[in-house]
């Protein structure tokens, strides 16, 4: 499906021994068929790339004023050339706050897609590679290095609109490179372990469903997601999601990574699992004021668990001495 397009922009930040410097480019590129490419391209690789993270924007005093900017270029329809120059200045300071900043030319796009709208910034470099002349000569090309990006963030503007808990992504990347990026969002991106572990395990199952996995082979898929999962927890180490596919699903990792990283599921690369949120990977559980249950996926696979879905109830075999015997002894008080 190819993205609506609303607004494009395109500014150049310098890097040079005596800091950052804004370039004015183009505030209002045209849509033609290369910018549309563009456009298209940019917000696919986005959407692959492993190493994301989530969040909303800070509700701190010093966070970046991007908010306050986009919601003036929204509600009070500013022109789009007073937007990205107002974050171009943003940019601009945040970066040079940080040694490991870098620069490059600053993608702006204001588009459309499913319903939703949503602002995409990236920071291409340009890239050498070699052309043939009409005169069969071979010369020296510039082009924008589409696959070489590695600062860009996407915005749901009707997700922030509808007040929703995580509408910004942003490439994570590794150690601190990426931290001057997500000042310059003004996102908080504040890890909530439990949950994120939760919204994991809601994607592996997931993507069993949509593996089609029953009986044993979707047993053994969670089991090991599971044990994959308890040995990071145990060992403080961060999940990382191109490990983690690679690893459990080595026939079909890309398949799995899809699914991890699909931004509408908004899951937080790199964090260190929850145990407790782990266990619904092999077990079931319920509970009323009556009455609670808890076992493990494979008495369901099994046939020590039953469930009749027609008439919703479930029906537990072989019970153990102990409990049968306290059930014989309750039995005899009715008689």
């Amino acid at each position: 499906m190819a993205n609506q397009i609303i607004n494009v922009a395109i500014h150049d930040l310098d890097k040079g021994e005596d800091g950052f410097r804004v370039r004015t480019g183009n505030d209002h590129l045209a849509v033609t068929p290369t910018t549309q490419r563009v456009v298209d391209e940019l917000y696919e690789l986005y959407i692959r790339r492993a190493s994301k993270s989530h969040g909303k924007f800070s509700a701190a005093d010093d966070a970046a004023p991007t908010e306050m900017h986009l919601r003036e270029y929204l509600e009070q329809q500013s022109d789009f050339a007073i937007l990205t120059e107002k974050m171009m200045a943003t940019l601009k300071h945040q970066a040079g706050l940080r040694n490991a900043a870098q620069g490059g030319h600053v993608f702006f796009a204001h588009f459309g897609r499913d319903d939703r709208q949503y602002m995409l910034v990236a920071i291409l470099n340009d890239k050498l590679s070699a052309a043939l002349t009409s005169s069969y000569d071979v010369a020296d090309v510039h082009h924008l290095d589409m696959d070489g990006f590695r600062f860009a963030g996407r915005i749901n503007l009707t997700g922030w609109a509808a007040n929703e808990e995580r509408y910004i992504g942003f490439l994570k990347g590794k150690g601190a490179v990426s931290e001057y990026f997500m000042a310059f969002l003004g996102c908080d991106n504040t890890v909530q372990v439990r949950q994120d572990t939760t919204d994991l395990v809601q994607a592996l199952k997931g993507f069993a469903d949509d593996q089609g996995l029953l009986g044993e082979a979707r047993d053994e898929f969670l089991s090991k997601a599971k044990s994959i999962c308890d040995r990071a927890s145990r060992n403080r180490e961060e999940i990382e999601f191109e490990a983690l596919a690679n690893e459990l699903a080595p026939r079909e990792p890309q398949a799995l990574l899809a699914v991890l990283t699909d931004p509408e599921r908004k899951l937080n690369d790199r964090f260190v699992p929850d145990r407790r949120a782990l266990s619904s990977l092999v077990k079931f559980k319920g509970k009323t004021a009556q009455w609670s249950v808890e076992f493990e996926r494979d008495a369901l696979s099994g046939g020590k668990v039953r469930y009749d879905a027609s008439e919703n109830t479930l029906t537990l075999l072989d019970l153990p001495e102990d409990l049968t015997a306290q059930l014989r002894n309750e039995l005899v008080r009715y008689d």
